[in-house]
């Protein structure tokens, strides 16, 4: 199915790894202008993998919990390609423990990463967009926003990034815009794979999915890119959830 999106400049933040990279690969295959945005050069690395594979990409670096520094990062997208039709919001990191032992700093992280940084981009974004009267917007939630063990914190921020997600659904509609989100399931990545619970995890996932696998990353891009598309424009306001069947 063509997503109409050939063209379309599409911005991502947490671009340059994992899901996020998957993201900017997929829609870099549908024709898209991708933005990957992250903290590092790492952003430029797959910017420029993305061109030698004869997509079309560029990179920028900056802290999304940072608002001023978002605003001027969108500001020079925006002068240096014309517009930005699609946002997908997948910056965000987990840093777990027991409510008990999880400190200051733990809780306010993962907060101000996933849940503040959302904000950030997404209000500098949606000025663009609104000017235009056309816009998809994706922020990446999790399955784990439902409650999770030792997650008091990240379950906190992508609870909180669903209702952002339905209060900018109503707010925007009308402009031509549409919000939506996907809540991934536990995947298999080099991160979690990395983890040192790994195979607990994977053992307690493959356990509650009725699908029996885990999760990868190319099964989250496809649902974003779907929600991406021209075609997609009556969704809005929704949550994706991406997990094989598993709740908990």
């Amino acid at each position: 199915m063509d997503l109409e999106i050939k063209g379309h400049v599409a911005v991502v933040t947490g671009g340059a790894r994992g899901l996020g990279a998957q993201i900017c690969m997929a829609l870099a295959e549908e024709g898209a202008h991708v933005v990957v945005w992250d903290r590092d050069h790492a952003a430029g690395e797959l910017a420029a993998a993305i061109r030698a594979n004869g997509g079309s990409a560029s990179a920028v670096s900056a802290d999304v919990t940072h608002s001023s520094l978002v605003n001027e990062t969108v500001s020079s997208i925006v002068q240096e390609r014309g517009s930005i039709e699609i946002l997908v919001n997948c910056a965000g990191f987990s840093r777990d423990g027991a409510i008990t032992e999880m400190s200051d700093e733990q809780w306010h992280d993962v907060i101000a990463v996933n849940l503040h940084g959302t904000f950030y981009v997404t209000r500098a974004v949606t000025r663009v967009m609104k000017a235009k009267g056309y816009g998809r917007i994706v922020n990446v939630s999790s399955r784990a926003r439902t409650g999770d063990n030792f997650k008091a914190n990240y379950a906190a921020a992508k609870e909180g990034v669903v209702g952002l997600t339905m209060a900018l659904a109503i707010e925007l509609g009308k402009s031509g815009i549409t919000v939506n989100a996907v809540a991934p399931g536990f995947c298999e990545t080099e991160r979690t794979r990395g983890l040192p619970y790994f195979k607990d995890l994977k053992s307690r996932a493959l356990e509650k999915t009725p699908t029996a696998r885990l999760g990868n990353e190319r099964d989250i891009a496809d649902g974003v890119l779907y929600l991406v598309g021209r075609r997609s424009g009556y969704i809005t306001g929704e949550v994706l959830t991406i997990a094989g069947g598993r709740w908990r």
